[in-house]
């Protein structure tokens, strides 16, 4: 069986030794040495002080939201994304203002931006989706002219770099993923990076009830992360830089046998990607469907990411047309890539693709 992904393990001796300072020490949560230890590493590797480690990604965007004092209003997001990203805003008592995608990279289309903010609205949470970058510097100037905030929902943007930079190092939040399915994970975690003191320090006390100290100075919740989860963390953490150059080599693998075949996100110049996922785009969902049949014949299951397109979820109020999202939706889809699987297996994957859309 291939599925669309598989975590990565570390030797298994090897996260025994960090389970093993867990007996000896009895610390299990609360901000650990293991937490510790990995937040640190963290830092050093995105570049980014100003970094809180949380129990996961959706977690992220919510805490994000509270950290910038925005628990009403309008908030300006995409269509095109995990559910969560949409639920995160309503979690927090906030209205999700769909903006249609653009049609290179899937992002959110800055073009569209302005004629949604009116005088409700507070921030754009925008998503870097399957870790390609947005616009960032047009939605900054955006913002900027607009006196909003920008939460970036990262979640698949780790160890992916623009200009130089870390993908989280954009927005007054960014947030990410390490759940067990993303390039680097802790099992289930996330991260949330602030560009400022102020905000990254009411993050932290957020994410732990509201102490700072032996004071309650906010209503906080329990967003920490175990030192089990830590342990997974620090496991992974050396093995970084090799998950990704593996990915690539089989994402450069499935190029040379897709190309022409169907249509890919286009990468920006200036950019360093994590190959976090394959997406490909068919014709019309058909071809999606007949595709899926024969590969899931030969027990190989790709995924429909993502789908459907947010603005049609069921408990929406405002289901605002989104075209470009609601066509993509239905045509997108994400091959499977993972470390350890094999080269031949990425040949039979698109000779079958191949000879289905033949069909």
């Amino acid at each position: 069986m291939i599925n669309v992904t598989r975590s990565f393990l570390p030797p298994k001796e090897e996260y025994e030794k960090y389970i093993s300072r867990i007996w000896e020490n009895h610390y299990l949560t609360n901000q650990g040495p293991l937490v510790q230890e990995l937040e640190q590493k963290l830092k050093e590797y995105l570049q980014a002080e100003n970094f809180q480690f949380v129990s996961n990604g959706t977690i992220a965007l919510q805490l994000a939201l509270n950290a910038l004092d925005i628990t009403e209003g309008e908030i300006i997001t995409t269509p095109f994304s995990f559910a969560a990203t949409t639920t995160s805003i309503i979690w927090e008592r906030c209205k999700p203002i769909f903006v249609d995608i653009e049609t290179e990279r899937f992002g959110i289309d800055v073009s569209k931006i302005e004629e949604a903010i009116t005088d409700k609205t507070k921030a754009i949470m925008a998503v870097h989706v399957y870790g390609y970058p947005c616009d960032v510097e047009k939605i900054e100037e955006i913002a900027n002219r607009h006196n909003l905030k920008v939460i970036y929902d990262a979640a698949h943007c780790f160890g992916a770099k623009y200009k130089n930079k870390s993908l989280l190092s954009y927005g007054d939040v960014s947030t990410c993923s390490f759940h067990a399915t993303k390039v680097y994970h802790t099992v289930e975690g996330g991260c949330c990076v602030a560009k400022d003191k102020v905000v990254s320090d009411k993050l932290e006390s957020l994410r732990s009830f509201g102490f700072q100290g032996e004071n309650y100075i906010c209503a906080g919740i329990n967003a920490k992360n175990s030192e089990f989860h830590a342990a997974m963390g620090l496991s992974n953490y050396k093995y970084i830089d090799t998950i990704i150059e593996e990915r690539k080599t089989l994402s450069e693998l499935y190029d040379s046998l897709l190309e022409g075949v169907v249509q890919r996100p286009v990468s920006p110049e200036n950019f360093d990607y994590n190959y976090a996922y394959y997406p490909v785009v068919f014709k019309n969902e058909e071809e999606l469907l007949n595709v899926f049949d024969e590969l899931n014949r030969e027990e190989i299951y790709p995924r429909r990411y993502f789908y459907p397109s947010l603005n049609n979820l069921p408990y929406i109020d405002d289901h605002k047309s989104c075209p470009n999202s609601e066509d993509i939706s239905k045509r997108v889809a994400c091959l499977p890539l993972y470390n350890g699987l094999k080269t031949k297996e990425v040949a039979h994957i698109c000779e079958i693709l191949k000879k289905s859309l033949i069909k």
